[in-house]
């Protein structure tokens, strides 16, 4: 997924620089108050925060029934044990768990809550993969490294692979040069903390703590300046120097996987073959494992349950979620998305969010008729732009609805998600979401927005991974209380919704220096509001011609 991770590489590169001159120079770094954990629900007239006005929207429906909503993740898996998403976790009752047998013969075993496409025999699970570029690559060098120049369709797309391979690999070499000692400087400083705080070995330390560390011993003092600096220039408020150094680890563990790749961990763990459609019998029904932080998240930012106490409220009040494992840390496989996509229509979810992407896609043709398949189902499709702040119009991320057989370049049950910020300024557009006045539907909050993760934890990320699933908490708002709309009218609402910043004008993502028109980064040119989105939708005369499978249902937590 390149993924498409909460913290992107850039974003991390230039926090701990700021840190590690901090540490060595002792120069003051500006400190910028964080936003509330919550702002991404706040309304920008009445709270000063550009969020989706979600206040105003549960009052436009107050005292109205809901249907419940199936929404499927297609992302890393989830903490099914979560306090906060544990009751909301959509249950297959057609299986009996835990008895070996696929009860309801839709190929897979004991799917209570989901299914996982990387996992393998004796719970293992292919997590850590490499990109797609570096996988294709070694599959045609021995092919193409030497040939000559020809016409033919397979080498255009080898010398795009090895373009794509050589590109990311030098970034990621680089990267690793970078941020290797960075790590050793965070390990380091983070053994004073602890010496002087008495906190054993695994034990950790957030802002909180070092506020009230004091200290006469110069190394620890500085040392606190570096864990400081870091916290509040990421808006760590939920954050704690394990998060950070595991965070920074598994980033290190991707890079090292494009550079040295194991390309065997498939076939090894999983024991399919990723290039043949026909062999769908992989995977297991186990959905928590180290790297499911991301996926979690994603759950928590669409349907987190609302008004317990805890954790945080999601943006929907009446879903169930569909866990579908299907996304590495690293690129995922075509065939797993094509599969996860028709798991979810399937069993009846009539949302799938989709947080990944990457930049090679060598079995297209396969998703292409999965989004196909979800289109003739009428399910709605919400994708995350991508974090490489590149012009998507110029450059392809993929999946997208661009379809090769050239029958669809906008599909109408499908909306891609870039990422903004907090306040209205020239900083509203995310520095690292990907944009594009043609594939770039609309943009939503993904910037130091805050969910539930693993164990019982908040989390404060970065990423058009957490716009998307914003956006989708969306959707599924609307068709809870309009249950007869499409997808396609959904899909207009939420358009509509995103009113044009014509004329306001925004750093590009990307640059520190150049300033475009919000209007012009994205079809709609604005920010996702489900208040108005919820007022155009009361407005339309449904076209959905199945509402079977949605069941009356209206939680107490209803607000």
């Amino acid at each position: 997924m390149n993924l498409l991770k909460p913290l992107t590489a850039g974003a991390l590169l230039a926090a701990l620089t700021i840190n590690i001159s901090a540490y060595a120079q002792e120069i003051p770094v500006v400190k910028t108050p964080p936003p509330p954990k919550d702002w991404h629900a706040m309304d920008l007239t009445a709270n000063g925060y550009y969020g989706v006005s979600l206040a105003k929207a549960y009052e436009f429906v107050k005292g109205k029934k809901s249907k419940t909503v199936i929404v499927a993740t297609i992302d890393s898996g989830v903490d099914t044990l979560q306090k906060d998403l544990k009751s909301i976790l959509w249950t297959n009752t057609k299986e009996i768990p835990g008895n070996g047998i696929d009860d309801d013969h839709n190929g897979y075993i004991d799917d209570i809550h989901g299914w996982n496409f990387l996992g393998g025999p004796g719970g293992k699970c292919d997590f850590t993969e490499t990109t797609e570029e570096v996988r294709e690559y070694a599959k045609l060098k021995d092919k193409y490294q030497n040939s000559t120049a020809n016409d033919s369709k397979e080498y255009k797309y080898w010398l795009k692979v090895k373009a794509t391979h050589d590109s990311t690999i030098a970034k990621s070499s680089e990267e690793l040069q970078q941020l290797s000692p960075m790590m050793n400087v965070l390990m380091v400083t983070s053994g004073f903390i602890k010496r002087e705080m008495k906190l054993p070995a695994n034990g950790s330390f957030n802002l909180k703590d070092l506020q009230t560390l004091k200290t006469a011993n110069d190394t620890v003092r500085e040392s606190k300046n570096v864990w400081t600096s870091f916290f509040e220039q990421e808006g760590g408020a939920t954050s704690n120097s394990a998060k950070v150094i595991k965070e920074l680890s598994d980033y290190l563990a991707k890079l090292n996987n494009d550079v040295s790749p194991d390309l065997d961990a498939r076939k090894r763990i999983v024991g399919d073959n990723p290039d043949d459609f026909t062999d769908k019998k992989y995977g297991s029904n186990l959905l928590k494992f180290d790297d499911a932080m991301h996926g979690t998240m994603v759950a928590g930012f669409i349907g987190a349950i609302r008004g317990n106490g805890y954790g945080m409220d999601g943006i929907a009040d009446n879903v169930r979620i569909m866990a579908i494992k299907a996304v590495p840390n690293g690129d995922e496989y075509d065939k797993d998305i094509a599969n996860a996509i028709r798991y979810a229509v399937d069993n009846g979810a009539q949302i799938i969010n989709m947080s990944f992407g990457k930049k090679i896609s060598p079995h297209k043709e396969w998703v292409d008729a999965a989004f196909k398949y979800a289109a003739e189902h009428d399910v709605l499709l919400v994708s995350a732009a991508g974090n490489d702040n590149q012009d998507v119009d110029a450059k392809a991320d993929y999946p997208n609805d661009q379809f090769e057989d050239g029958s669809s370049t906008d599909a109408d049950n499908v909306i891609n998600v870039g990422a903004s910020g907090p306040r209205k300024n020239d900083k509203l557009a995310a520095d690292f979401s990907n944009y594009g006045k043609k594939n770039v539907d609309v943009f939503a909050p993904g910037v130091k927005v805050t969910s539930v993760t693993m164990d019982a934890e908040v989390n404060t990320e970065d990423g058009t991974s957490f716009a998307s699933p914003i956006t989708a908490g969306i959707a599924a708002l609307i068709l809870e209380h309009y249950p007869t709309l499409s997808s396609k009218q959904i899909k207009q609402a939420i358009m509509q919704s995103a009113k044009p910043l014509t004329g306001f004008m925004v750093y590009r993502p990307g640059s520190k220096t150049e300033k475009v028109d919000f209007s012009t980064l994205s079809r709609t040119g604005g920010i996702v509001n489900a208040y108005d989105a919820l007022v155009i939708a009361s407005k339309m005369k449904g076209e959905r011609k199945d509402t079977k499978s949605m069941t009356i249902n209206t939680p107490a937590s209803s607000k």
